[in-house]
């Protein structure tokens, strides 16, 4: 698929992959004095920035990231995110299963784009920065690829570099296992590569991939052999995040803070999301392979989007404000939005469940906005309506966070370390269409329920 294919809108340009890879593209975009609280200094001396997120994620991810990087004045045509078209794991990393790649996938892919935002930017070299699984593939790139000739800072955040658990016989294969060939190779000799800045990000006790006890890991009483410090390597800068669980040492304004100081030599200027005047939003509709989620692009799936009243999730008018059936690219934008509205995002895709998405308000644009269709239980089909509350950056806490729908707790939460990232309100049937509150912390969303029995879910999709 050409470059030209995609839209580009005025002050963006998208970087294509390499389409046999399946690489989705890299953002990059020029700077908006115009719509800066602070003044943007000279970067261009300073590595472009490359997104990298972790197991069955996407580049979606980082877009509050991105925000942050470019409201503290970072030029946007130097900030990248990497889409892997296969982003879960191999169950044995030697072994092909289809809808999922191995280590070696995400090496190839990862030096793809190194190249290609080099190329575009035309610095000499990049920084680095994973969240989870993208960890793994970054050290993999620096110890057994070409990368210590392209990079100059590397930044782990929650990558369980020495596993979530060390076993010879559970997770056999698995990259994830400090015991497997993929790990020993790593973590023998330097954990670290010279000529390579290293930094890692973890939290002190809330990493539900570094515990003591596997219940994180659906293993309940099986002793792992990890500890909080797995994280940490050997030659690296090794920074705590007090009380952020495994996504929020990628994803939190703190590790905003750590890593734009790791790589600019400073703190930043703000750590605030600071509004733009006119917002554009773009993103790709994903696919889902035999239940498997996959970053490629779906054909014919249609996005409308309809402006919602923010205290009752209806919407404002019966049209939508936009429509559009994604192409070969799968991209469903672009949609000039307004800094301050609520949106609703209604995904249809053919013999699909139809997906409504609501959206607290986009301070700035970013072509990452990527939508896939809601994953229903089984036990949930049954229901009247369904609303599932998400929250991609971090997970939910009992003990720690406020998570409830309409005032009341949200189910399926456990105590102590969080561990679920979504929770589902399965309404009666019968119920009418109502509006239902959704709220995690300080971040609340109105949505409306649809009728289940049309095969429809609710996304309540929380941005920080």
């Amino acid at each position: 698929m050409s470059q030209n294919s995609r839209f580009r809108p005025s002050r963006r340009n998208f970087l294509a992959g390499t389409a046999a890879l399946g690489l989705t593209p890299l953002l990059a975009c020029t700077p908006r004095p115009q719509d800066a609280a602070v003044a943007i200094p000279q970067f261009d001396t300073y590595p472009p920035v490359i997104f990298v997120h972790g197991n069955g994620d996407t580049a979606a991810l980082w877009h509050t990231s991105i925000w942050r990087w470019e409201s503290a004045g970072f030029p946007d045509r130097r900030l990248f995110a990497i889409d892997f078209p296969y982003p879960l794991a191999r169950s044995n990393d030697a072994e092909y299963q289809a809808g999922r790649s191995s280590t070696q996938d995400q090496l190839d892919q990862l030096s793809e784009a190194v190249q290609a935002a080099l190329r575009q930017t035309g610095a000499g070299r990049v920084a680095l920065v994973g969240s989870s699984r993208g960890g793994n593939a970054i050290r993999n790139y620096l110890k057994n690829g070409p990368g210590p000739a392209y990079v100059s800072h590397a930044v782990l955040c929650g990558t369980p570099n020495h596993g979530v658990i060390v076993s010879n016989d559970k997770l056999v294969g698995s990259e994830f296992n400090g015991a497997s060939p993929f790990l020993r190779r790593l973590n023998e000799g330097l954990e670290t590569v010279p000529g390579v800045q290293w930094m890692t990000l973890r939290s002190d006790a809330l990493d539900k991939f570094a515990q003591p006890d596997g219940a994180g890991i659906g293993m309940p009483g099986t002793p792992t052999g990890v500890t909080a410090e797995g994280p940490a390597l050997t030659g690296a800068r090794n920074i705590v995040l007090p009380g952020l669980d495994h996504r929020e040492v990628a994803f939190h304004e703190k590790a905003f803070a750590a890593t734009w100081e790791f790589i600019i030599g400073r703190p930043p200027a703000t750590t605030q999301i600071l509004p733009e005047t006119d917002p554009v939003l773009n993103g790709k509709v994903n696919g889902m392979a035999r239940g498997v989620p996959t970053n490629l692009p779906v054909e014919g799936a249609m996005v409308e989007i309809y402006e919602t009243n923010a205290q009752t999730g209806a919407r404002l008018r019966s049209e939508p404000m936009h429509r559009k059936v994604t192409g070969a690219d799968g991209y469903w934008g672009p949609f000039k939005a307004s800094p301050t509205a609520t949106y609703e995002f209604v995904l249809t895709i053919p013999r699909q469940t139809t997906t409504h998405i609501y959206r607290s308000p986009f301070p700035r644009s970013s072509a990452h906005i990527h939508l896939r269709q809601a994953v229903v239980a089984d036990r949930d089909r049954r229901a009247g309506a369904i609303v599932i509350l998400s929250r991609p950056r971090g997970y939910f806490g009992q003990d720690r966070d406020i998570v409830t729908f309409d005032g009341q707790p949200a189910p399926g939460i456990p105590a102590g370390v969080p561990t679920v990232a979504t929770s589902t309100l399965a309404l009666p049937r019968g119920t009418a269409q109502r509006t239902v509150i959704c709220r995690c912390n300080d971040e609340t969303i109105a949505a409306q329920s649809w009728d289940a029995s049309d095969d429809r879910a609710v996304i309540a999709e929380m941005h920080y």
